[in-house]
């Protein structure tokens, strides 16, 4: 019995030996945290430790830093500025051109001026004439041939080689008038009373009223270099040149009877009185010296 006693104590004793060599041994082992496996990752490597980060360097970087307002800076420079060249610029304001103002079309240029739309579109070499831009500068006068300046021109080439053909021609505006351009008779257009006055601003001529399909008279002999209804407020209209100087303008027609560049005579029939862009038969009648509006009362004869 005391043998037995003995052999258990020894048994038990040996036990509790191992156990504490058992806890002893998981006690030293590896205590550095278990790998946190990244599931972003693909590859071998998904289940690697992340590398260590190195800490900052002490040392200044080499590479220049853009300061936190450059972008500010940049968007805040003025935009470049194209200069597009205006053809005949260094003539402007000058006797026989017509800087392009807002509004203007060549037709009105043309009544402005005394000349045909397509004229001077042909001066200025526009191909387009529905298409001008404001501030252009137009030769709005005849370009002519100084003759001092072409014999000059002819003497000095005929001393040129044969094979030379470049000639050199000064082109200048024609002359605007002449003393024979101011002798003109003027009769009346169209027989009515005269139911709104020229001021000079806003009624550049006379307006008289008359039936539907009344005549409409030429003032005096000359050419059409107009007859349509290209321009606001005229409706079917007529514009007769009678010379460098003087034209009129017969507006508000119902029907025209005359063609652009054909001859009339003074007192031909050229259209019915209508009321075309108006509010009323009339015909509104205007005369224009050097392309300036002037009063047709004055210039007609007295009723």
């Amino acid at each position: 019995m005391l043998l037995m006693n003995t052999s258990w104590r020894i048994g038990g004793l040996a036990a509790i030996a191992l156990f504490a060599a058992l806890v002893s041994g998981c006690a030293t082992r590896n205590t550095s945290p278990a790998p946190v496996e990244d599931r972003g990752r693909q590859g071998p490597t998904a289940s690697a430790p992340a590398a260590p980060v190195a800490a900052p360097s002490a040392m200044p970087s080499t590479a220049p830093v853009a300061p936190a307002s450059s972008a500010v800076m940049v968007s805040s420079l003025p935009a470049a500025t194209v200069t597009v060249p205006v053809k005949n610029a260094e003539f402007a304001g000058q006797p026989g051109y017509h800087t392009v103002r807002p509004g203007d079309n060549l037709l009105r240029i043309g009544l402005e001026y005394g000349q045909r739309s397509k004229d001077i579109a042909t001066w200025n070499d526009i191909a387009n004439p529905n298409r001008i831009e404001v501030g252009a500068v137009l030769r709005v006068l005849p370009p002519v041939v100084s003759t001092a300046v072409a014999t000059r021109t002819a003497v000095a080439t005929a001393s040129l080689p044969p094979a030379s053909t470049r000639t050199a021609v000064a082109v200048t505006p024609a002359a605007a008038s002449s003393p024979a351009d101011t002798d003109i008779s003027f009769a009346w257009p169209a027989q009515g009373t005269i139911i709104a006055n020229f001021d000079g601003e806003r009624a550049l001529g006379i307006d008289i009223a008359g039936k539907l399909g009344d005549p409409v008279l030429a003032s005096a002999d000359g050419q059409v270099i107009y007859a349509g209804a290209g321009l606001r407020g005229y409706g079917n209209f007529i514009i007769v040149k009678h010379n460098n100087t003087f034209l009129t303008a017969y507006a508000n027609n119902q029907t025209l009877l005359v063609k652009e560049d054909q001859l009339v005579r003074k007192g031909q029939k050229i259209a019915e009185m209508g009321k075309s862009d108006s509010d009323r038969v009339k015909l509104h009648f205007e005369i224009r010296r050097l392309g300036k509006s002037i009063d047709p009362a004055k210039m007609l004869p007295k009723l």
